[in-house]
């Protein structure tokens, strides 16, 4: 059974940093797209980043040059180190690994991490 587990958010200041982690289990990890989410109040779930399984990754523009995504195969965990947050980054994030099946996928999902950021 997959699991993802994810960890690391919290509160902080703006202009801080914080690391997520999502920790895997039950996929064969290193096939999957793993993605970042995040859902802010009143608002659509967006995708942040992601990382392919060899490694390219993709980010929101909105992110970009602030937030870092990498992942670990030996750990079956991926990253998402957050620099110079902002207000406007305060949402849940969430994990997901994605097995593209074209034409259909297949996603795991972890439970969330509340990030809030203080202005």
């Amino acid at each position: 059974q997959a699991q993802l587990v994810e960890s690391g958010g919290g509160l902080v200041q703006a202009g801080g940093s914080l690391r997520l982690s999502c920790a895997t289990s039950g996929i064969i990890f290193s096939i999957y797209v793993m993605n970042w989410y995040r859902q802010a109040p009143g608002k659509q779930r967006e995708l942040v980043a992601a990382v392919t399984a060899v490694g390219s990754t993709n980010y929101a523009d909105s992110v970009k040059g602030r937030f870092t995504v990498s992942r670990d195969n030996a750990k079956n965990t991926v990253y998402l180190q957050m620099n110079n947050l902002k207000p406007e980054d305060t949402a849940v994030y969430y994990c997901n690994a994605r097995l593209n099946l074209n034409p259909t996928s297949l996603d795991y999902w972890g439970q969330g991490t509340q990030v809030t950021v203080s202005s």
